[in-house]
């Protein structure tokens, strides 16, 4: 007997039918004998409900307090998502019982709206499992230490499954998503693009924090860091599928690298829209004043990426960084208000307009020449250049927005991920 957790998307629970359906498939798992615990997110649209309905009432100047509201309000699309999960599992005959994330506790950090998981008390769901329930658990939320409720982010909700896989030791955690599996890069974008049958953490990691939408980064940085047996499947087969069938689809996230992996140079093409860059204009070229911008920066709890600073002319220079565009304005308005003062910079401007796409791979560190094929590629088709970022395993380049899909389908061709294997 092996315990699993299953992690199902908004648009899995999106309507009675795909409730049952979750059901359905929650129950074949629990019925060929394993402990089962599952992670819902709030039915497809039910967040965004919820933060329209707040906008709409938001002060002009929104304090922490606002912030805390925002998080009981958005933690709720979750908890009637788990309660209505529970009611279909009775329906089937299973024993199931649902917790909001206060309840397990699931015990956070008190940064609103992005709060980080620091602790899973596991006593009461294990009791739950031993006695042969099925326990639903909300995704996506949990508790502060002063008591109040948190929420992860975006996508908190695979953070949330992956935890709980952690804490509990669980032999796998079944991601269901909308896509049936991970994909060199968005067939929406590319129709090309092909599934990947196993992809590295390490590449996983990268791909989630270059825009990849299929898993949250934060649930990839925990998998990584407790060794969670993870994998990418589809919500829309059908739930009768057979069961040894189903544990093998989607892609397997593998900490295990082999030849194979290393043959391909670049597995994926991941891109971002979600960015926004900001340009402090002519500060002083000494010493600290990196930090001068960034402290603030950081110390407002906001997270920067690709960062680019040019060569001092007269004493001065620009620095460039990208923020996420949700952090735009507050950046913005930090950096204008009180940084390019005390700096004595020039200017701040900034641009909503562009887009950061990234090659990833594993085999590019045995390999030459990939960074000028990217750069060849994109010269090719007319795309200029506004930042570069590189690692180990990936580079990733700022450009216009309006060049994006251009970009990844040269990228895509460039290094052969068109080619059926």
């Amino acid at each position: 007997m092996a315990l699993i957790v299953h992690k199902y998307g908004g648009t899995s629970m999106g309507s009675p039918e795909r409730i049952r359906n979750v059901a359905k498939r929650v129950a074949k798992w629990a019925r060929a004998g394993h402990q089962m615990v599952v992670v819902p997110s709030a039915m497809s649209g039910e967040t965004n409900r919820l933060l329209g309905l707040a906008s709409e009432l938001a002060p002009s100047s929104a304090k922490t307090s606002y912030y805390r509201e925002l998080d009981m309000l958005a933690a709720t699309g979750e908890q009637a998502s788990s309660a209505l999960l529970a009611i279909a599992l009775q329906a089937e005959g299973m024993d199931a019982i649902s917790y909001a994330g206060w309840q397990v506790p699931v015990r956070t950090d008190s940064a609103f709206t992005k709060a980080r998981i620091e602790s899973i008390d596991d006593v009461r769901v294990r009791k739950d499992l031993d006695a042969g329930r099925v326990v639903i658990i909300t995704g996506f939320q949990g508790i502060d230490p002063e008591g109040h409720v948190t929420t992860l982010g975006r996508g908190g909700s695979d953070t949330s499954a992956v935890a709980v896989a952690a804490a509990m030791k669980a032999d796998e955690c079944l991601i269901y998503t909308d896509v049936d599996g991970v994909y060199t890069t968005d067939p929406r974008v590319v129709p090309a693009a092909k599934r990947l049958g196993t992809v590295s953490f390490e590449e996983m990691l990268e791909m989630a924090s270059l825009g990849s939408k299929v898993l949250q980064i934060r649930s990839v940085e925990f998998a990584g860091k407790y060794k969670v047996p993870m994998r990418v499947l589809s919500s829309f087969t059908p739930w009768d599928i057979d069961l040894a069938e189903e544990a093998k689809s989607g892609t397997l996230i593998t900490f295990e690298e082999d030849e194979k992996m290393e043959k391909a140079v670049v597995s994926g093409i991941a891109f971002n829209r979600g960015e926004a860059k900001i340009s402090v204009l002519g500060v002083p070229d000494t010493p600290g004043i990196a930090a001068g911008i960034l402290g603030p920066v950081a110390d407002a709890n906001i997270e920067v990426d690709v960062i680019i600073q040019n060569i001092s002319k007269d004493g001065k220079t620009d620095f460039s960084f990208t923020v996420n565009q949700g952090d735009y304005q507050r950046a913005l308005e930090l950096l204008r208000d009180k940084v390019a003062p005390a700096l004595g910079a020039f200017e701040v401007v900034g641009n909503t307009n562009i887009a950061k796409v990234s090659i990833v791979g594993i085999g590019m560190r045995s390999h030459v020449g990939v960074a000028s094929t990217m750069f060849r590629a994109l010269s090719q088709e007319g795309v200029n250049i506004q930042m570069i970022s590189t690692s180990e395993i990936k580079t990733s380049v700022v450009i216009d927005e309006k060049y994006l899909e251009l970009a990844v389908r040269a990228l895509h061709t460039a290094f052969g991920l068109d080619k059926s294997e």
